[in-house]
């Protein structure tokens, strides 16, 4: 299978795209008829010509950074997912690389990956390369153009869809490589075929047995919480709001992609039926 852009994916499918800022979009999928909300947060490479300059990494070194870092074509997957299966979604996804901010971080002394430099705003590389020069001005300037406005536009689409729903299901799309990056902070964890993170209060154990039994053949089998944990749940919800729920898929990338940041290959379609499954049976819940 070769490699598509995403703009082409996107001209493939009728989409109707209900928000959008330079930093994110929002799309409706199908007819609204379900309280499923897939994020999206790390598949684009964009990052706008103003950040470009504060990168200390050259056009070559930012091209292999860019190459390991991204969740390359979960943005694909998860739009032929819906079309293959045909369930309605709401889809967050982010338009600028992780690299500019990741707005799964915690913002403050509650992030584990802050110690090494790879809070909201990077200061290195998957490599523990310097990626930025220390700067908390800079960091707060990051954090108040992108981190928390994106929060905040996560949060409208949860509580507008608790308003037509009374629940959430948040479904965190993901991608790792198949061999551990240096900055992982256990070089040992397992590595399944997918990692199913989960968070004690906001994935209930219907989610975590849907995605087990959808996923238990493929190729390296299913693990929770490794070799990553946690999903992402807003600020404003994050062990208050019950009826938010929450389950991360993380998807090896080898299952479907030629790495690091090659074309999808032959598997690319398995990838897809499983997550159209899984789609579904959230959206049944």
């Amino acid at each position: 299978m070769g490699c598509r852009t995403a703009s082409s994916v996107l001209a493939e499918r009728h989409l109707h795209s209900v928000g959008m800022d330079v930093s994110w979009t929002i799309t409706e999928v199908g007819d609204g008829s379900s309280p499923l909300l897939l994020h999206v947060p790390h598949a684009a490479t964009l990052i706008p010509e103003a950040e470009r300059s504060d990168l200390l990494l050259d056009d070559a070194a930012l091209e292999a950074e860019l190459g390991n870092l991204t969740d390359w074509f979960t943005d694909q997957l998860v739009l032929d997912a819906l079309t293959t299966s045909g369930v309605s979604a709401r889809v967050f996804m982010n338009n600028l690389s992780r690299l500019v901010i990741d707005p799964e971080r915690f913002p403050d002394d509650r992030e584990p990956m802050e110690a090494i430099g790879m809070g909201p705003v990077y200061r290195v590389t998957s490599d523990l390369r310097p990626l930025r020069r220390a700067d908390p001005a800079e960091r707060e300037r990051l954090l108040d153009t992108y981190f928390f406005p994106y929060g905040r536009a996560f949060t409208e689409v949860v509580d507008e869809t608790l308003a037509d729903f009374g629940g959430v299901t948040i479904l965190d799309t993901h991608s790792f490589p198949s061999l551990p990056l240096p900055y992982e902070l256990d070089q040992a964890a397992l590595r399944p075929g997918i990692c199913v993170g989960t968070d004690p209060y906001h994935t209930p154990p219907e989610l975590i047995e849907a995605a087990f039994k959808v996923f238990s053949d493929v190729p390296g089998g299913v693990a929770e919480n490794s070799p990553f944990q946690g999903t992402y749940v807003p600020l404003r919800h994050w062990g208050k709001t019950p009826t938010v729920r929450s389950m991360m898929v993380e998807i090896r990338r080898d299952l479907y992609q030629h790495e690091p940041g090659g074309p999808v290959h032959d598997g690319y379609g398995e990838v897809v039926e499983r997550l159209g499954q899984l789609f579904s049976a959230l959206a049944d819940q």
